[in-house]
């Protein structure tokens, strides 16, 4: 048996990844993990009632004591991690002039700190076995200037950085590192940016006043759009992709 560990499992884009990858596994078993044990409950149930072999560890990845503690018993409980998916993510928004530390340093311990704890436990696992691969979900924000989001953008940025970095150091080890960036997807982060000026119409279609786009394809992201982009470069028919960048947004950077 194999085991694909997923954070940030509980809801929106994790929790989809968890079912997608759950679906396309033959003899994948799947370690959803969150902070949120209630809500990683109800992943967990979806995916047995789908028939796949899956167990939820609370953890919060901004503790590397908890991560590798989790890493070492999803290897023994599960099986080797031949896939990680870094998902776990939170989004803290407001003009710089007005940003809080506390804002900032929360984004960077679970957007930047949480993706390195996990990366670290488990290519310790990959290196010995030399092989696996690792997704870390960014942002298109990561690359495209927003207003009201520098923080968030500067932690998914650092996000991104690092696993490609990483994906250099290992590729002699036979593991594959590759980043996935979404655009505005349908998930409860989007949603709670919306205001009575900004909803999902607005988003579709872009605001000259904030500088932002809209979405060429002319709708939002499903949290499935961007869990099949993750499950591909996991799979055997990206095996020559590395250090790569997806982005998921409907061409909402023009190709960036």
């Amino acid at each position: 048996m194999r085991a694909a560990l997923v954070t940030g499992a509980a809801s929106g884009i994790g929790a989809a990844v968890a079912l997608a990858l759950g679906r396309a596994g033959d003899g994948v078993a799947i370690a959803a993990v969150d902070r949120d044990a209630e809500a990683l409950r109800g992943t967990v149930a979806a995916l047995d009632a789908a028939g796949v072999r899956a167990e939820g560890f609370v953890c919060d990845v901004t503790d590397a004591a908890r991560v590798a503690a989790v890493v070492d018993e999803v290897e023994h409980r599960l099986g080797p991690v031949e896939s990680l998916v870094n998902a776990a993510g939170v989004l803290r928004t407001g003009a710089v002039a007005d940003f809080g530390g506390e804002d900032w340093d929360a984004l960077f311990a679970v957007n930047v700190k949480g993706v390195f704890h996990m990366s670290r436990a488990v290519v310790r696992h990959m290196t010995a076995r030399r092989r696996g691969a690792i997704v870390t979900v960014a942002s298109n924000a990561a690359g495209t200037p927003r207003q009201g989001m520098a923080a968030y953008a500067a932690s998914k940025a650092a996000a991104a950085m690092f696993t490609k970095s990483l994906g250099l150091e290992v590729a002699q080890y036979g593991i594959r590192c590759n980043v996935v960036a979404p655009g505005s997807t349908d998930t409860p982060m989007l949603s709670s940016m919306w205001t009575d000026r900004v909803t999902a119409r607005s988003t579709v279609e872009g605001n000259l006043e904030t500088f932002k786009l809209g979405i060429p394809l002319g709708k939002l992201a499903q949290p499935e759009d961007i869990a099949h982009a993750v499950v591909f470069l996991l799979s055997e028919q990206a095996g020559h992709i590395t250090l790569h960048e997806l982005t998921v947004d409907g061409g909402a950077t023009l190709g960036r």
